[in-house]
């Protein structure tokens, strides 16, 4: 599977409405797509950020949608949006399967890597990493995703709620340090949202 992320900076004022319109519309526009897979919509009220992930089956499913909604997403993100960034992945691993809403928590480590490192990367998350994060209470889905041209890769964690989002943190760290040591990648950010929407994706 591939992957499409927006992600918008703008006046926290103005977040609330903006994700209502892509939360309704916007997941109706992408629904409406061909080869579209799944959606999360992750926002941060208190800086005014807004993270939008699309799933798609192909690249070029993921690219015709981005030419057809090019618009309409502009129009639904002008309240808001001062930046924004867009970005495109491969999904190397997806577990997630359960659709989750507002009081759920979502955690995004964005990494550096490169190129030649990325299949090794993959086969240490799968293999030696994704056991242990799995145990972790509260987990309810988890992510990664790779851009082997740019040398980039991004993970991402759902979390039931707010409280298991930050229980989490500290066996997350040591999960972090061991991926750091194994598999020779630099962590580049480190952030946490709270969840409009996330729809289940198959597993990759």
């Amino acid at each position: 599977m591939y992957v499409r992320s927006i992600y918008v900076t703008g006046d926290p004022a103005k977040v609330d409405g903006v994700a209502e319109a892509l939360r309704t519309e916007g997941r109706e526009l992408l629904s409406a797509q061909p080869g579209f897979r799944g959606m999360g919509l992750f926002v941060d009220r208190e800086l005014g950020k807004l993270l939008v992930g699309s799933w798609w089956d192909d690249e070029a499913s993921r690219e015709a949608s981005y030419e057809n909604l090019g618009k309409r997403r502009v129009e639904l993100m002008a309240p808001f949006a001062q930046t924004a960034t867009v970005d495109n992945w491969e999904a190397a691993v997806a577990r997630r399967a359960e659709t989750l809403g507002p009081g759920a928590g979502f955690r995004l480590v964005r990494m550096d890597v490169e190129p030649s490192d990325i299949d090794p990367l993959v086969d240490t998350f799968r293999d030696t990493l994704l056991p242990k994060i799995q145990k972790i209470p509260g987990l309810a889905g988890i992510s990664l995703l790779v851009d082997r041209d740019r040398g980039r890769a991004a993970v991402g964690t759902l979390y039931t709620d707010r409280d298991a989002l930050v229980a989490s943190r500290g066996a997350v760290a040591a999960v972090r340090g061991e991926a750091a040591a194994k598999a020779r990648v630099t962590t580049r950010s480190l952030e946490e949202f709270e969840v409009v929407l996330a729809t289940a994706v198959p597993h990759a």
